[in-house]
C-alpha cells in the first residue's frame, strides 16, 4: 500500500493511498479517514460506496462526513467504484465501464478480467483495511444512487460483514430499469436470473435482512424514474423489515442532498455499531 496523500482533519487524518489489486488486476486508489479516537485503539468502520461517474474523491470532499466521523468516533472508507488505467476496459457513455463498476463481479467479455468490484470491496479491500488501519470488526455500509444499491445489495449478501446498512437515493430496482438493465446485460450476461442478485428490492424478498435499514431520498430528485424507490419501500414492508425511509421534500440528487443528511447517517451507524 503506497500513500497518496495525508490531511489533517477534524482532529483525525483524511488518507489516500494506493495498491495493486489482485481483485481488479491493477493498481487501485482509495481513501480512509481515520477519526481522533483511533489514537487511543480501534474504531467502528463505516464504508461509502459512490455513484455513476465518481472517484474515491467525491464524497470524501463533497459530503462532509468527516466531521459526524469525528464526532462519533469513527473511520470512513471511500473505496473508487470501479478499475480504472490502461488495459481496462471501458465505454463511451457515462453510465458503463470505468467508472460505472456496480459492485458487481463481471462474467462478460471485455469486463471480466478486471471489472470484479464486489470481491474487491468485500473481500480484497476490507481485508487491507482491517491490516492497515485502527479499525475494529464492526463495520457498516451506506452509498449514494449506484454506491445505494451497491450498499444494499453487498450488505443483504453478506450480513456477517455489515451490522448497519443505510443508503442514500440508491438505485433500488435495477433489473427493471435503464440504470441497470444496460449494466447488467454487459457484466452479467442476458440471463436475467442472475440479476436478481443484484437487486435489492428482489435480493431483500429472497434473503431478508438481520435488522433495521435507513434510506433517504430526495423527493424533487431528477432521477426518481430510473432509482424506483417505491420498488425499495414495497419490499421493505412485504418482508416487515423494520427500516425508516425518509422522502425529504425539495432535495434532489446532489451532493447538497447528500451533505444535509450525512450526520444523520453517520450518528445512526454509530449507534448500532457501538451499541
Amino acid at each position: 500500500m503506497k500513500t497518496v496523500s495525508e490531511n489533517r482533519a477534524y482532529g483525525g487524518v483524511q488518507g489516500v493511498y494506493s495498491h495493486a489489486s489482485e481483485a481488479c488486476s491493477c493498481d487501485m486508489t482509495f481513501a480512509v479517514y481515520m477519526p481522533p479516537q483511533a489514537a487511543d485503539g480501534p474504531v467502528p468502520c463505516l464504508w461509502y460506496l459512490s455513484g455513476l461517474t465518481c472517484t474515491h474523491e467525491n464524497a470524501m470532499t463533497k459530503a462532509g462526513l468527516q466531521a459526524h466521523a469525528a464526532e462519533f468516533g469513527l473511520a470512513l472508507v471511500f473505496p473508487d467504484t470501479s478499475p480504472r488505467g490502461e488495459g481496462v476496459a471501458d465505454d463511451e457513455a457515462y453510465d458503463l465501464g470505468q467508472g460505472a463498476g456496480f459492485y458487481v463481479n463481471a462474467t462478460e467479455a471485455p469486463w471480466a478480467p478486471h471489472f470484479r468490484m464486489f470481491d474487491y470491496v468485500t473481500k480484497e479491500l476490507r481485508a487491507l483495511v482491517q491490516e492497515k488501519f485502527a479499525v475494529s470488526d464492526a463495520h457498516g455500509i451506506t452509498g449514494h444512487s449506484m454506491g445505494g444499491h451497491g450498499a444494499l445489495t453487498l450488505a443483504i449478501a453478506n450480513p456477517d460483514l455489515y451490522r448497519s446498512l443505510s443508503a442514500f437515493a440508491p438505485i433500488a430496482h435495477p433489473t427493471a430499469s435503464d440504470w441497470g438493465r444496460k449494466q447488467l446485460s454487459a457484466y452479467l450476461g442476458t440471463g436475467e436470473t442472475v440479476w436478481a442478485a443484484h437487486d435489492a428490492a428482489l435480493l431483500l424478498r429472497d434473503k431478508g435482512w438481520k435488522s433495521d435499514i435507513l434510506v433517504d431520498q430526495g423527493a424533487s430528485d431528477q432521477f426518481l424514474d430510473l432509482l424506483k424507490p417505491e420498488a425499495l419501500a414495497a419490499a421493505l414492508a412485504e418482508t416487515r423489515t423494520p427500516s425508516t425511509f425518509r422522502m425529504q421534500e425539495g432535495y434532489d440528487h446532489s451532493y447538497y442532498f447528500v451533505s444535509t443528511f450525512g450526520r444523520d447517517h453517520v450518528q445512526w451507524h454509530a449507534e448500532r455499531l457501538k451499541g
